[in-house]
């Protein structure tokens, strides 16, 4: 069948992208699903920062690529008889494939499927084939996903059934923003919880997510740390107690006084080894810092060394928010609904597939939280 996606052909890219339009809304040949997979028309798609790293060159991926991996659709077509999956249903998409059946996922740590890893850096499905194709050759799926397109053939190991009375572009969001931020603070940081003081840095999807998150855990003191202040007034809103200007001068120092001596866990969602350091910082003797950011791969961490022994302290890294997507994504839901979660709050713009650069430009600039394509 045909389906209209959206590719990226090069990167490197720098803004306006509303001028230089890097991705560009193309009709490819889609395969059918095969075993073990899925035809899902997509209904709602989000704009992240992973996204963007792509365009600009931060996160290398194979060229060309269909862009996105934060996805809700409901299921056309699966590729098996006996597939758990049928039309119909409604799904949310996460961005690594877990095979079920590697060494991390049976420790129950499918975020590092080693091969979903493998299918990911090579712009394929978990079985290692490409559905999507044109007269010059196969384009590269993204994450499993490929989430900018009308239609999509995705593993049935990155799909999770959600409730039909979901709004798709309010599920959309439980795929990357909610998994990677509610969960670096709920999974990642749990044996920090419950804390009494909690940091976030970044007020991006991701960071609001954890904000809401700390905020579901009776966190007392909640520090939200950014540049802009449209993102620090939605924090305070969001149950922040503490909003900080990173532009306005030393943030650790900040966040001690506000706090008398630091925060109990610090979340760092920007994706710089500048700001995580700033993270680390701020974080108090005996505390967790927790980064969620993918920062550029050149990238360095500097801190005193002395101090994970001399103040016990705790860095740990989180992907897809430590989940198990097919746990974790209902779960979360269910705190949706029971209004302790308002994920909702994060959604700041409706965009139409031909409005994606634009959304890109807003996006870098830091004018959005979470925008989502209705398609």
């Amino acid at each position: 069948m045909k389906t209209t996606a959206t590719v990226l052909r090069s990167m490197g890219h720098e803004s306006p992208f509303s001028g230089s339009k890097p991705l560009e809304r193309v009709e490819l040949d889609l395969d059918p699903p095969g075993p073990g997979e899925l035809l899902i028309r997509v209904r709602a798609a989000g704009l992240c920062h992973s996204d963007l790293s792509v365009i600009t060159a931060v996160r290398p991926r194979v060229m060309p690529m269909a862009l996105g991996h934060e996805a809700a659709g409901e299921v056309v077509e699966a590729g098996s008889a006996d597939s758990a999956f049928k039309p119909g249903d409604h799904v949310v998409l996460a961005f690594v494939p877990a095979c079920g059946e590697c060494e991390f996922c049976l420790q129950g740590r499918p975020a590092l499927c080693e091969p979903g890893a493998v299918a990911n850096n090579a712009g394929t499905l978990l079985c290692g084939e490409r559905r999507i194709h044109e007269p010059g050759g196969d384009v590269n799926h993204h994450l499993g996903v490929s989430a900018f397109s009308d239609h999509i053939v995705v593993s049935e190991k990155s799909a999770v059934v959600v409730p039909d009375e979901l709004p798709f572009e309010i599920a959309a969001l439980f795929g990357c923003a909610v998994l990677t931020g509610a969960g670096a603070l709920l999974n990642t940081a749990a044996e920090a919880l419950p804390a009494a003081s909690v940091g976030v840095f970044g007020l991006g999807g991701v960071g609001l997510a954890a904000l809401i998150a700390a905020k579901s855990q009776g966190a007392s003191e909640i520090v939200a740390v950014d540049r802009v202040p449209a993102k620090l007034e939605l924090a305070l809103e969001l149950g922040a107690t503490v909003a900080i200007d990173a532009s306005e001068g030393d943030v650790p120092a900040r966040i001690k006084e506000a706090t008398g001596g630091g925060v109990e866990v610090a979340v760092e969602t920007v994706g710089h080894e500048a700001v995580l350091a700033e993270a680390y910082a701020a974080t108090k003797r005996g505390g967790m810092t927790v980064t969620a950011g993918l920062p550029h791969p050149d990238g360095v961490l500097q801190i005193q060394a002395l101090s994970l022994v001399a103040e016990e302290r705790t860095l740990k890294g989180s992907y897809l928010g430590s989940c198990i997507p097919s746990r974790d994504i209902p779960r979360f839901i269910e705190m949706y609904e029971a209004g302790v979660l308002p994920v909702d709050r994060l959604l700041s713009h409706r965009l139409t597939p031909d409005e994606i650069n634009e959304g890109f430009d807003r996006l870098a600039s830091g004018e959005a939280v979470r925008q989502v394509v209705l398609f």
